[in-house]
């Protein structure tokens, strides 16, 4: 197990979307940001059923930065309830994980 995870949150916007990844990288709080244009999403909100197309951003950070990340993303977001979710990165490239280390270094 790393110290690294993954956040997954959706944007209903390609430019809201953009616009906090760039903070978020800019911020250091994430090391890297995948945006996926066009996602479907079907779920309950305020009792009814809803069925949006949103922008599925993949955040890569660590754990230590986790709380500082969610702050700024839950700042930035349009939604009333942005979704955060946090997933372990159980291993992966020693390269790569030493690159995500490095973009995580504050100052």
């Amino acid at each position: 197990m790393t110290e690294k995870i993954v956040v997954l949150s959706t944007c209903g916007s390609e430019e809201e979307a953009v616009r906090i990844a760039k903070r978020l990288v800019e911020g250091r709080v994430a090391a890297c940001v995948n945006l996926i244009p066009r996602i479907r999403s079907i779920y309950r909100w305020e009792e009814k059923v809803e069925d949006a197309t949103e922008w599925m951003l993949l955040i890569k950070t660590s754990r230590e930065r986790y709380e500082a990340l969610r702050t700024v993303l839950e700042a930035a977001h349009s939604y009333e309830l942005p979704e955060v979710l946090a997933l372990p990165v159980i291993a992966g490239s020693a390269n790569y994980l030493a690159w995500l280390d490095s973009e995580l270094q504050l100052g």
